[in-house]
This record gives structure tokens, sequence and C-alpha cells, in this order.
């Protein structure tokens, strides 16, 4: 099993803050590239508070998906929530923790949705697969729509917003459910992106209901078969996760101005790597779906006037 260390009873010198916030960017920028470009459209308060939050989550995911799954069990999550406990009680035990308990005190950051994230990665340890989209909305809510709540805290309400005529019955609205699609519409992506690498592990992550209404068999993805029937069924979990965005557009406007354009960023990034699974003809067994970054650089000005006009 893997041991994480008793905060409570180890002490070691940690870094300065501004060490701390500097290795969140590094991480950010090494793993999620496009991610790491919508943050730096933020003012740098608000960056570094999203790039504390995108570790801890990261940290978090590679429990069970990174080098050491073999050895994480039910009781390392219990571990794991027991520092974040400590994080929020201001207490930092890593490096990383020192900017998150930072961005803690600077913004109205609440626990529930962490504790969520750690009950997602908990069904990551007893599913490799689910029988419907009911079932993997669930997971995508805990891993991913929860983030979206995190973030939302850290890029804030626009409460001019509420001043104009049209929306006064939409005073003081919080997008919440917005931020959730959007979080779920990533997840969705990353699982159309990732099915190959995924098979690889015996994890089928798209619903098996799904599948059998396409008479795809869980052999024929195993196998990376490419053909009419998998072509549809890609056509369809697309559609779906283009709804997802969809859905997330509606909340943006409600933002505060400095943090709707890198959310359109963001949001028009991550949708285009489904732009490019399509391109690859569906071929997500032998092609890794990423946007080249000349195509990043020219969705920025179109997000940008989007953040003014919607």
């Amino acid at each position: 099993m893997l041991q994480l260390p008793e905060p409570s009873r180890i002490k070691k010198k940690l870094v300065s803050l501004t060490e701390s916030y500097e290795l969140c960017r590094q991480i950010t920028a090494k793993f999620s590239k496009t991610f790491y470009l919508g943050t730096l459209l933020m003012p740098p308060e608000k960056r570094q508070a999203i790039w504390a939050i995108y570790v801890w989550c990261r940290r978090t995911d590679e429990l069970v998906d990174g080098f050491q799954t073999q050895l994480t069990t039910v009781e390392t999550l219990q571990h794991w929530e027991r520092h974040l406990e400590m994080i929020f009680s201001g207490c930092p035990f890593d490096n990383e923790d020192v900017a998150l308990v930072d961005t803690l005190q600077h913004f109205p950051l609440k626990i529930e949705p962490f504790q969520e994230m750690i009950a997602g990665q908990k069904m990551d340890l007893y599913h490799s697969r689910y029988e419907t989209f009911e079932e993997l909305r669930l997971y995508c809510y805990r891993v991913a729509g929860t983030v979206g709540l995190m973030s939302s805290s850290v890029l804030g309400i626009n409460e001019n917003k509420c001043s104009t005529f049209w929306q006064e019955n939409q005073c003081h609205y919080i997008p919440k459910e917005e931020a959730i699609a959007l979080g779920i519409a990533n997840q969705l992506t990353n699982i159309l992106r990732d099915v190959g690498e995924d098979a690889q592990r015996g994890r089928i992550y798209l619903p098996l209901e799904d599948l059998e209404q396409f008479n795809y068999t869980q052999e024929d993805l195993l196998e990376g078969v490419i053909d009419e029937r998998w072509c549809n069924l890609m056509r369809f979990e697309i559609k779906r996760a283009r709804q997802y965005y969809r859905d997330a557009e509606r909340g943006i406007r409600f933002l505060c101005q400095d943090s709707r354009w890198p959310v359109w960023a963001a949001l028009m990034l991550y949708q285009s790597i489904l732009n490019v699974i399509e391109a690859n003809n569906y071929d997500v067994f032998t092609k890794r779906a990423f946007v080249r970054t000349p195509k990043k650089i020219l969705y920025l000005p179109v997000a940008w006037l989007r953040a003014q006009v919607l």
C-alpha cells in the first residue's frame, strides 16, 4: 500500500510562497499545455490560484492514474483526504500545499468539491466499466465537474451583470450548473481522446449501453477496431460532449470581466480536440488528438471577441 506520511507527525522545511506558486506554474505548464495557455490570460492573482488548484487535482488523480496506481488503496485516499483537511485548516505539508493554503486565504473555496474529487478517484479503484451514461456522468462530475466549482470561486461573478433591465430576474445568479457542465465536457473530451490508452490498461469509460446501441463490442474496442459502427458511436459521443460545452457557454457571461476571455479560450481550445478526433477519422487508438500551437493562437482573438459580446 502506498503510504502517505502523516501530516500531523512529520515536520519539514517547505519552500517560500513565491517558490510554491512557481512550482505549481511549472507543473501546470508541463502537464496541461492547453489549460496553461488559458490561465496566462488571467490576472496574476487568479492565475496563480488556478495553478495551485490544478496541481492539487493532478496529484489527486495520480494516486489512481499514475505510476503508483498499483499501490493505491481506499486507505491511501482516506489519508489523502486527511491531508486535504490539514490544508484547509491552514497547515501545508508539501511544497505544493503552500500555494493552495494561500489561495484558500484569498478566495472563497469550499472543501466539498475537493472531497467529491477524492470520491471520484475511489470509483476508479472499483470500476473499469460503466453500464450507463448516468453512471459515467456521476464519475465525470466528481473528477472534473468539481474542478468547475473550484475554479468558479476564483474566477468570480460580475455583480454588475444584474443591473441591466432584461436580467433583473437573474440577479446574483451563480452559474454553478454551467461550471459543472464545462468540467464534464472536458472529461468527456479526455475520455474520447484517451480511448486507446485506457484500453491498454483494460479500462473502458464509454458507456456499455452506447456500445450496445451501435452493435460495437468491448472486444472490438480493446482490439482497436475502426469501422462504420465505431465511427457512428464516436459521432454520438462527440455530439453529447459538444452539448455540454454549449451548456457551459451560457454561464460565461456571468463571470467577472477579467475571467471571461480565459474561460472562453480554455473552452474553445479544449473543445477543438474533438475537431482533431474527427479529422483523424476517429482513430483514437493509434493517433493522439492534440491541437497544434499555431491553431491555439488563432483561437485567442475569437475567444476575446466572444468575451466582449456574448
